[in-house]
């Protein structure tokens, strides 16, 4: 493995290392694509706070933003987060031996 898959992955554990943005993660999960009005909203933060934790998790890819007019919406991308999650990762530490998709 390179230095940079591992650089990338830190990135990204280091960005759900935060309580605010892995609510703002859960509640695009519940509610799909959201305003970032509408995400000020329901986490109770300024919208100033909010854009901070979201440029962070758009920096390292984890979720999307699609600009409609003046506001931003923001949602999961997907395949991203399913890599986070996949038995790819999950065989890096636990070994091909171990692994989930090579047992048996």
């Amino acid at each position: 493995m390179s230095q940079d898959f591992f650089k990338t992955y830190q990135a990204k554990f280091q960005a759900l290392a935060d309580e605010k943005r892995l609510q703002i993660l859960y509640e695009l999960c519940q509610n799909g694509k959201s305003c970032v009005c509408d995400l000020s909203e329901i986490m109770e933060i300024p919208q100033s706070k909010l854009s901070y934790h979201l440029r962070i998790l758009l920096d390292v890819g984890l979720i999307q933003k699609e600009i409609k007019g003046t506001w931003s919406y923001y949602e999961l991308n997907h395949p991203v987060i399913n890599a986070l999650l996949s038995e790819e990762l999950c065989c890096i530490f636990r070994g091909m031996e171990n692994c989930c998709n090579h047992s048996n």
